[in-house]
């Protein structure tokens, strides 16, 4: 039995301390500070890029910096997590994007804001893994479910309110307070943090020799990847100079980083933890589900907007009902992923997925309201059991000195496949709207139900690795 698993056996079926409880809380609302950012700013680049003197093209460089930011920064979290500790990473990481959001607020011009951005996206990109460490540490694996359900539920509210909070925002304020308001609550959750969040952590030998060559590698080959995927959706097509340069660049660099990193003393990341079965199965899991949970988060908007001719408006709260589905499903499926394995519960709601995608690939787009509704809702219960349980199952798969590396890891498969999912659903909507809205939808669908159903070989491998390894 492995140490993970004995970890877990000790902790499972426990009542989980209040002192945990305030943790968690903590650390999710760190997390909740980025993720409203990032759909709150999204709804006023329009404004942003009116009130500057740019078009809209342009201000797209203000998400997409930030996107590309976050990327940059994830393959150093690990390092600095073992370097400094994962609560004073944490601190940090949140004090300098609370100070980049006030900066932004006052940006000039289009250039410094895009800068400013960059930087807020560096610091955002440190926070989330440095907080699931904490999380990881502090909860015990048998414990894990119940509390990552619960900053799922976190996440899942912070998209779904974002676009009703910036246009509020915008509708009393001019755009600076799309960044404005990330300052008040940056700073109630540093307070917050230095109160309730554990102390130390960091490693005896101090995180090791930085392994500068491996963290540049690796820095520049995510992003290039993340990159080339969106290019290859806005594109169309992927024999350009634009798509086919930067896949090529970021597929060498990780090449290169993953050949040079198994021989490493000290890697920037830790690539032998995929020799671990479980871990690698939770790995590929985690990959393909966010391939198709980030794909349909494409593909569900463009469906009623182009599909059945809503406004924007309406399409965002069309789609809130995918969000209530998730949010009450995500507490059940936290408990029974402590009791039964992230394995098993992921092959259920992945094979919900599919059936709930299914429908929408047969039936006519202007199918009645309370149809698509009624699916919405239960997909929303699916995508929760097939997309939280997988990275539970990564994270108490490996030891606590191995977590920050894992929390690393994980969070760059999500980004990778959720960038490689859009870019897919994306080409495949594009080239088939020329036939018809109908045609081009009901065959996206059909993509999205094979991209759904390559998850379920991943969870039924980490189910099978999970029982044999079961206390």
């Amino acid at each position: 039995m492995t140490e993970a698993a004995v970890a877990r056996q000790n902790t499972v079926g426990e009542k989980i301390p209040r002192q945990v409880w305030r943790v968690a809380a903590v650390i999710a609302f760190g997390a909740f500070t980025g993720q409203l950012d990032t759909s709150v700013v999204n709804v006023g680049l329009d404004t942003v890029a009116r009130d500057l003197g740019a078009d809209l093209g342009a201000a797209q460089w203000i998400a997409n910096g930030y996107l590309l930011a976050l990327a940059v920064s994830l393959p150093a979290s690990g390092w600095l997590t073992r370097r400094l500790g994962p609560t004073r990473l944490w601190l940090l990481a949140l004090a300098g994007f609370t100070l980049a959001s006030a900066l932004c607020a006052l940006a000039g011009s289009l250039g410094w804001l895009i800068a400013l951005r960059v930087l807020q996206g560096l610091c955002a990109g440190l926070v989330v893994p440095a907080g699931l460490t904490v999380i990881g540490r502090a909860v015990g694996p048998g414990r894990l479910g119940r509390v990552m359900a619960s900053l799922g539920v976190v996440m899942t509210l912070a998209p779904a309110l974002g676009p009703s909070v910036g246009g509020l925002l915008l509708q009393l304020a001019p755009w600076p307070w799309l960044f404005w308001i990330n300052v008040p609550i940056g700073v109630a959750g540093l307070l917050l943090g230095l109160r309730y969040l554990p102390k130390g952590g960091a490693a005896a030998d101090g995180g090791g020799p930085l392994d500068r060559l491996g963290l540049l590698l690796v820095s520049a080959g995510v992003p290039l990847l993340v990159y080339g995927c969106a290019a290859w959706g806005e594109q169309g097509g992927i024999a350009t100079a634009r798509v086919a340069g930067p896949l090529a660049l970021g597929m060498l660099a990780l090449v290169w980083f993953s050949v040079r990193g198994l021989r490493q003393a000290h890697p920037i990341l830790d690539l032998r933890l995929f020799a671990i079965p479980s871990y690698a199965a939770a790995g590929l899991t985690t990959a393909f589900t966010s391939a198709a949970m980030f794909g349909a988060g494409l593909l569900f908007p463009l469906y009623f907007q182009l599909g059945r001719g809503e406004d924007t408006l309406a399409t965002g709260l069309l789609l809130i009902s995918m969000s209530i589905g998730n949010v009450l499903a995500l507490p059940i499926v936290g408990r029974l992923t402590d009791r039964f394995g992230g394995g098993l519960v992921s092959l259920c709601g992945g094979l919900a997925s599919v059936a709930t995608t299914v429908p929408f690939a047969l039936l006519d787009l202007h199918a009645g309201d309370v149809l698509v509704q009624a699916l919405l809702v239960l997909r929303g219960l699916a995508i929760a059991a097939a997309m939280m349980p997988p990275t539970v199952s990564a994270y108490r798969a490996v030891t606590a000195g191995q977590l920050p590396d894992a929390t690393t890891q994980v969070n760059i498969l999500m980004r990778v496949g959720g960038a490689l999912g859009g870019a897919l659903f994306a080409v495949v909507l594009t080239g088939a709207l020329p036939a018809g809205a109908g045609p081009a939808f009901h065959a996206a669908f059909w993509w999205l139900t094979g991209a759904s159903a390559l998850g379920l070989f991943g969870a039924a491998w980490l189910a099978v690795t999970e029982r044999r390894t079961a206390p």
